[in-house]
């Protein structure tokens, strides 16, 4: 992207799940000329909207949301893909003379839009198809092994029990011949012009625990049961996919499944989403030239608008 000093500011709504993010870019839309982008690696598939807390298709006729419901659950999205696809919409709200107001808690995406991501390879179906075998025949332990000894240092990076993301540092070592340790250094695009970062975080902890326990108990309310069990009557997939391993959709799938009852399903699910929410939160104290916003002050537009007015 060719920087331009004439071009609109970007503006980044951060923050963890249950924060007001989407509240407040719909709050923008009304007194900006902008349009949303969604940061969210869940609202990109389609089918999943009650667990995800998708905008429902009301305030998404009102207030289109670009890079939602893009994807098929079964089919994988990589921050690479993001990048690129969320770079030309940039590019196309902003030829448009619009702001574009990038919205979500995918810090990973944020990142590499900010900061810049490493020009990784497509994917080798072929390859990766192998490593899947061998790890369905010789299980996780012979995988890890196998990129400890090629790259040792996303080895000791990456969970042992995370099959996906060993299988594409395995995967771009044997398309690539070189490591992902390697190929990461080096840096690719990243936004330019004026980029505004605001964050939207809890003053109390426990304020953002409530309002995850009411949500989650309103998406029970609003058939996120029914959501899941049609996607299970489709019969081609699984927990290991990023799509049922978004939060509150694996619980949901074991319970279905018989391994957990009803409360402990809930139980857990307000529990993983908690844990998302701290992560989240972690990124964000460690994150450079933003700007915090209580998400319980009513006052968050105006501290936006002047940032931009500011400019």
């Amino acid at each position: 992207m060719s920087p331009s000093i004439t071009q609109p500011p970007v503006i980044c709504l951060m923050g963890p799940t249950a924060s007001g993010k989407t509240a407040l870019a719909m709050e923008l839309s009304d007194t900006l000329p902008c349009d949303i982008i969604s940061v969210d690696s869940a609202l990109i598939y389609r089918d999943m909207n009650i667990g995800t807390a998708k905008p429902t298709e009301e305030e998404l006729l009102k207030y289109p949301h670009r890079l939602v419901d893009i994807r098929d659950a079964a089919e994988s999205y990589s921050v690479a893909d993001f990048c690129q696809d969320a770079f030309k919409e940039i590019a196309d709200i902003r030829a448009n003379n619009r702001i574009p107001i990038l919205v979500g808690g995918t810090m990973m995406y944020f990142k590499g839009l900010i900061d810049g991501i490493s020009p990784l390879p497509e994917a080798n179906l072929a390859i990766r198809a192998e490593i899947e075998q061998e790890l369905k025949d010789k299980g996780l332990a012979y995988i890890h092994e196998q990129l400890s000894q090629c790259d040792p240092v996303s080895a000791k990076r990456i969970h042992q029990n995370d099959p996906q993301r060993m299988t594409r540092a395995l995967e771009v070592f044997r398309s690539t011949g070189k490591t992902m340790t390697e190929l990461t250094e080096v840096k690719g695009d990243k936004l330019t012009g004026n980029v505004l970062q605001f964050a939207l975080c809890p003053s109390d902890r426990s304020v953002l625990h409530e309002r995850i326990a009411l949500r989650f108990e309103q998406m029970i309310e609003q058939g996120f049961e029914q959501e899941v069990a049609k996607l299970m009557a489709r019969g081609d997939l699984h927990q290991d996919l990023p799509s049922i391993r978004c939060v509150g959709y694996r619980q949901m799938w074991q319970y279905l499944q018989g391994e957990v009852s009803h409360d402990e399903m809930v139980f857990r699910g307000i529990c993983a989403t908690r844990q998302l929410a701290k992560r989240q939160l972690t990124w964000l104290r460690s994150w450079q030239n933003i700007q915090q916003l209580n998400m319980e002050d009513k006052f968050n537009l105006q501290q936006v608008l002047s940032s931009i007015s500011n400019l």
